[in-house]
């Protein structure tokens, strides 16, 4: 039997230290020489799904109840809902190895092989995204985590500010599969003059435990 190899679309240059196979994929869980950050993170392989229903604000994907307003977000059970519009949720795994498949069900659809998922923490996070978009998450009136949508490199994107703290500042973002390498490439010359390095999901792991 042939067993499944998932690969992911971002490619972070930098040397693995500890690496381990979950569920097809390869998870860097930490890279040689990460320092102390900024640091981009890939969480490409982390389960993501998008959840469409005319009732969509009746639902509660994993035991989480879908917020009522977009741009509003929910955590719990190891999971993010984020509101999309009237009728659309996204779905994105935070923490825990494995999250189980939702019922077979067509309000869900997995995306985790469609799109690239990545994390920027740490201080100067907010002065690379400048960079990046012309969004703004420092400005906004809601408290994190809230969900932004828009253009970030000029793609389409869906952004999730977890911590506004200037020095363990969070954003998580997703966007379409094909620009992964774009948007490594992108992250990486805007946040050099800030030392951006890769590192694992071992420190994305400790970010979420000391955040949340």
């Amino acid at each position: 039997m042939t067993t499944h190899r998932s690969l992911s679309p971002a490619t972070l240059s930098a040397t693995p230290a500890r690496t381990e196979q979950r569920d097809g994929w390869e998870v860097v869980l930490e890279f040689e020489n990460q320092g102390g950050g900024p640091h981009l993170i890939d969480l490409s392989h982390r389960a993501r799904w998008d959840v469409q229903d005319g009732n969509i604000s009746e639902m509660a994907p994993w035991g989480v109840p879908v917020p009522a307003t977009p741009g509003q977000c929910a955590m719990g059970n190891g999971v993010i809902i984020n509101r999309m519009n009237r009728t659309q949720a996204s779905v994105w795994h935070l923490e825990g190895e494995r999250l189980e498949a939702p019922p077979d069900d067509p309000p869900y659809t997995n995306v985790t092989e469609a799109t690239v998922f990545l994390a920027l923490l740490g201080r100067d996070v907010f002065s690379i995204a400048e960079k990046l978009t012309a969004l703004g998450f420092l400005g906004s009136t809601q408290s994190p985590p809230f969900l932004v949508q828009g253009p970030l490199l000029h793609v389409p994107s869906q952004i999730v500010c977890l911590s506004h703290e200037a020095e363990r500042g969070g954003l998580l973002f997703t966007c379409s599969r094909g620009y992964g390498a774009t948007m490594v490439e992108g992250i990486v010359q805007a946040g050099s003059e800030f030392g951006l390095r890769p590192a694992g999901e071992d420190r994305y792991a400790d970010w979420i435990r000391e955040r949340f």
